[in-house]
């Protein structure tokens, strides 16, 4: 059986390319296609240069590090793949991985992200962050988007299977291309990496990227308005200096840390503060992994990757956080206090054992188990 992978690209290592990597380890065999790589990325993810093959994006000015710019060729590139010779095709999709050319004696399998996030959901917050909800940019911006929203509708049908990364993504794959999804596999998690430490401090932990979505500079607002506990933020972004004008003195932001850093912050923290609306959510999990519990959005991907109640609702010690049910900092303010009358119950042990659910062996076994059944079901 000869297969094929298809994924955007390889110029950065981040969450997507930890499935994107198991899948390349299952069949060692199989040829790799990318819109563009650098070689620095694909070495770290341990692959061969040799089995990677670029579109012509790759030759572009400067497409190693602006490859975004060229997002208007993006559905004419992928289609210039030629993939008529394999039998299996895997696309690992958060934009237009998925619309490769197929025929119909090839099964293909889309483990699936999303839906292009900013040609549908995101469509108008992508508008404003970057000024182009108006004038002649906003005008072309617009019309892009309206053509890839056209394709990516239009080239839903070429994929057998969707696998999508949570429940949170299976639904929007339904609203947006009316298919059922085969099942829903949750990306792997290094939680091996995430030491456990039953022992807390006191003071709550926040840590991400510092862009808009990520919401910490509400985090920050909140915790100005209570003076009386201690939050440190790792991280570092473009909001960086919007989130210090938030912060009060009873927070610490520390900007980006290494990884050992990070990890000891997470083992100590009374609690991790997670307030942004994710796909999936992998960094809650992994604070979990440490035995720290959450206090998240209770939207999106949290509601699956954060076994939490909502405020004034009973928790026991399965549990693994409180959720606070909108993003103001009123409902984190609630959240919190309900967490500190309820912060006995939680434990430790049993977080990070929810935790381990989502390991890099779990997510293997499950991926392999569920192509081989792909592949038996449409066998012609």
């Amino acid at each position: 059986m000869k297969v094929a992978i298809v994924h955007e690209w390889i110029t950065v290592v981040a969450g997507s390319e930890s499935c994107f990597k198991v899948f390349t380890e299952i069949y060692p065999e199989a040829d790799i296609f990318v819109l563009v790589s650098d070689e620095k990325s694909v070495n770290a993810l341990g692959i061969n240069p040799k089995r990677v093959k670029n579109s012509f994006i790759q030759k572009l000015p400067k497409a190693k590090k602006k490859w975004k710019s060229y997002l208007p060729l993006f559905p004419y590139a992928i289609e210039q793949f030629d993939l008529s010779k394999y039998d299996l095709i895997i696309s690992s999709s958060h934009a237009v991985a998925k619309g490769v050319i197929v025929n119909a004696n090839q099964t293909h399998i889309c483990y699936i992200y999303s839906p292009i996030r900013y040609a549908w959901d995101l469509y108008h917050q992508y508008l404003k962050e970057a000024g182009l909800k108006t004038g002649f940019k906003g005008f072309l911006a617009k019309s892009v988007l309206h053509y890839i929203r056209r394709w990516d509708l239009g080239t839903s049908n070429r994929v057998d299977e969707f696998i999508p990364i949570s429940k949170y993504i299976e639904k929007r794959v339904w609203r947006t291309y009316r298919r059922e999804s085969y099942k829903v596999i949750y990306p792997p998690v290094s939680v091996e990496e995430f030491t456990f430490n039953e022992k807390k401090d006191d003071f709550y932990l926040a840590a991400s990227r510092l862009v808009p979505y990520k919401k910490i500079d509400l985090i920050a607002e909140t915790f100005t308005r209570l003076p009386e506990k201690t939050l440190i933020i790792i991280g570092d972004g473009p909001e960086m200096d919007k989130i210090k004008k938030k912060s009060g003195p009873n927070i610490q932001i520390m900007g980006y840390q290494k990884f050992e850093v990070l990890k000891d912050f997470m083992q100590r923290a009374k609690a991790f503060i997670f307030a942004a609306e994710e796909d999936f959510g992998i960094i809650p999990i992994e604070a979990q992994a440490c035995g720290t519990p959450v206090i998240a959005f209770g939207k999106g991907g949290s509601l699956e990757t954060v076994k939490g109640k909502f405020v004034n609702e009973f928790i026991n010690n399965d549990d693994t956080g409180v959720y606070f049910d909108n993003q103001s900092p009123a409902s984190l303010m609630a959240a919190i206090e309900y967490f500190e009358k309820c912060n006995s119950v939680f434990d430790p042990v049993k977080i990070r054992e929810f935790a381990l659910t989502f390991g890099k062996d779990i997510f293997e076994k499950n991926i392999k188990e569920t192509f081989t059944e792909i592949i038996e079901k449409h066998k012609k």
